[in-house]
């Protein structure tokens, strides 16, 4: 497996393009993502599409709600021959073999319960893993050990230690490993990330990314029979998974549960944590049992983001610093090289608390964080219009005629399509994916035990912190086990 990226949009962790570099290549580098990818005419079939044998058989393990987004772009894609959908609900995968076969009848799609049935086919060269969370290195490990390639949805791990391992699986069975942070793919972002990353705002001096807490979910009409009596409202300004006390319900009919807890420790099946039809957010990352709560609705998108800007992708922070030791109104990482990632619960604690950009700044979005240098600030959230920044001079030198973000123009599924090709590294590749997830977990210890922590990132490990060590592991539940 070759280490050389596949686009000029990853990057090694030796070395940074300059500014200079950076903005001569701009116009270049915005062509190739808009460009179409030319397949040889020597591999297409009659009737235009690739042909039979040229195809990637992918397989899909996780039909839920962002599985069926995935699916759809699979079994849509002549490229692609899906091959197999698995989910321990009998009604999502049978909903999802539909599709298929209305897609293109006649090829034949297995709809199966059980994921290891889907590793054992030899005709499949990758799978999507879009489970819940406690299944993500799992799966992922036992993927790449049947010698499958992977496109894990993110968090890919619920532990520090789980990530390691599952990033050294990865390299280990030379396998190509794409995480579903596709926010860093749309070109309007990568512009930014470049941009900062290259010194188009100076030093940066501070960052900064939304950690929302329990209180969306828990106000959430649809969950109000479940959390009723719960002292709900006390819980909501908690920013980390908790053990609600939910009863214990009849489990449905062609669900096969046992399946669906797994590894994760054993709670009764309740309707909250799986509901069909499903809700529009993912319901199980509440509970510490099988999410991780804001890492999984929506943080380890914006790691991968900022810590990708910063050039820090392969790394992480050095300390993280609580708020109750005065120094920072908010919970705060700091890098090696000084920059200060400040989490905050929503933006406008970014003018109120901080005065990091001016009052007039609109700041909105998601899934990005706001960037602070020496030249100016800017943003690189998504889902709610344009990048934002000033003064206007950075967006002037950038010779951006357009800074909407526009999320369908993502090219992160045919990146690692290509890749599994030519068995480059895509974008964002297994350590991307395990130090963006890390961010969240370090985060989140820190939260929990109530006081600042030192990291060091190399090691991966707590410094002078036995207590906090011992947060980055928790063992499976048996018999799951690598």
């Amino acid at each position: 497996m070759t280490d050389a990226p596949s686009s000029q949009f990853s990057h090694s962790s030796h070395g940074r393009t300059t500014r200079r570099r950076f903005l001569a290549g701009l116009a270049v580098s915005s062509a190739a993502i808009a460009a179409p990818r030319i397949i040889p005419a020597a591999a297409m079939g009659a009737d235009g599409a690739t042909a039979p044998s040229e195809r990637l058989a992918l397989a899909l393990i996780g039909h839920g709600m962002m599985g069926r987004g995935h699916w759809r772009r699979l079994v849509g894609d002549p490229a692609i021959q899906a091959v197999a959908v698995c989910d321990v609900d009998r009604v999502r995968r049978e909903a999802g073999r539909q599709l298929a076969d209305e897609t293109y009848p006649g090829r034949g799609c297995a709809a199966v319960n059980d994921y290891r049935e889907v590793l054992g086919r030899p005709d499949v060269d990758g799978v999507v893993i879009a489970t819940p969370d406690h299944w993500h290195t799992l799966i992922s490990i036992h993927a790449a050990e049947a010698g499958k390639d992977v496109y894990c949805e993110k968090p890919i791990s619920i532990t520090l230690r789980e990530g390691r391992e599952l990033a050294d699986t990865m390299r280990r069975h030379a396998r190509v490993f794409q995480t579903g942070t596709q926010y860093r793919s749309i070109p309007a972002i990568r512009r930014v990330c470049e941009f900062v990353r290259c010194g188009g705002l100076g030093e940066v001096k501070s960052a900064f990314a939304l950690w929302s807490n329990l209180a969306g979910w828990l106000r959430w009409p649809q969950f109000q029979p479940f959390v009723r009596g719960m002292k709900a409202e006390d819980l909501a300004h908690w920013h980390v998974p908790i053990e609600f006390p939910l009863p214990g319900e009849p489990v449905p009919d062609g669900l096969d549960w046992e399946l669906w807890v797994g590894p994760g420790a054993w709670r009764p099946y309740n309707r909250a944590f799986h509901r069909n039809p499903m809700p529009g957010v993912v319901p199980w990352a509440f509970c510490d049992s099988f999410g991780v709560a804001s890492i999984t609705w929506h943080q380890s998108h914006s790691a991968d983001v900022i810590q990708y800007a910063l050039g820090m992708e392969t790394s992480g922070p050095v300390e993280i610093i609580h708020p109750c030791t005065g120094e920072f109104p908010t919970l705060t990482c700091r890098y090696s090289n000084g920059t200060l990632l400040h989490m905050v619960e929503h933006w406008g604690i970014v003018k109120s608390a901080y005065g990091a950009v001016p009052k007039s700044a609109r700041l909105a979005g998601n899934f990005g964080g706001v960037f602070v240098g020496e030249r100016g600030w800017m943003t690189s959230m998504s889902g709610a219009g344009q990048v934002e920044g000033g003064p206007e001079d950075v967006f002037r030198e950038m010779k951006w005629s357009s800074r909407e973000v526009v999320i369908g123009a993502n090219n992160h599924h045919a990146n690692w399509f290509e890749c599994i090709r030519t068995r480059g590294r895509p974008s964002s590749h297994e350590e991307i994916g395990h130090r963006s997830a890390s961010l969240g977990h370090l985060i989140t210890i820190a939260y929990t035990l109530q006081r600042s922590l030192k990291w060091d990132p190399v090691k991966e490990e707590f410094l002078g912190d036995e207590e906090a060590n011992r947060f980055r592991h928790r063992p499976w539940r048996e018999p799951w086990h690598v």
